[in-house]
């Protein structure tokens, strides 16, 4: 087995005196964090779409100004462009409150979490699965590339 092979094998076995309880539990915190991760890119998309629906309706009332419609561009101007999106925020305050405060401390435990119970190692759980689930010998279901 050369190095490489070897270094996978073990950054994904279950590091010795861990019972099933133990890997399926860190292997839940995990999940969670990948499903904050998933949250986390709707938010920074929900970002941009607030971000570019801004620019257009900025063009809106350029268009409406342009067609004689100066009234309703004022409004458009006074009522919606640069309008905060919750109570004194922006949309990248959102972002960077969210990346500063949930996301950091979530990811902080689960880094925390796997180094004290699986040595650091991750996705101990998912290899744990694959070797269940693959058919051994068979092209496609190798252990490793």
């Amino acid at each position: 087995m050369n190095n490489d092979r070897e270094k996978m094998l073990t950054d994904h076995h279950r590091p010795d005196g861990s019972d099933d309880a133990t890997v399926s539990a860190v292997g839940s915190v995990s999940e969670a964090l990948e499903w904050v991760e998933r949250a986390r890119g709707h938010l920074y998309t929900f970002h941009q779409l607030m971000g570019h629906a801004d620019l257009q309706f900025g063009s809106a009332a350029d268009e409406l100004r342009d067609a004689g419609h100066g009234d309703a561009a004022d409004a458009l101007e006074r009522e919606v462009i640069g309008r905060n999106v919750i109570e004194g925020r922006w949309t990248f305050q959102m972002v960077e409150d969210f990346d500063d405060g949930y996301w950091t401390t979530a990811r902080e435990h689960e880094r925390r979490i796997r180094d004290d119970l699986m040595d650091g190692r991750r996705h101990v759980f998912e290899a744990e699965m694959k070797e269940d689930r693959r058919t051994h010998g068979k092209r496609g279901h190798e252990a490793t590339p």
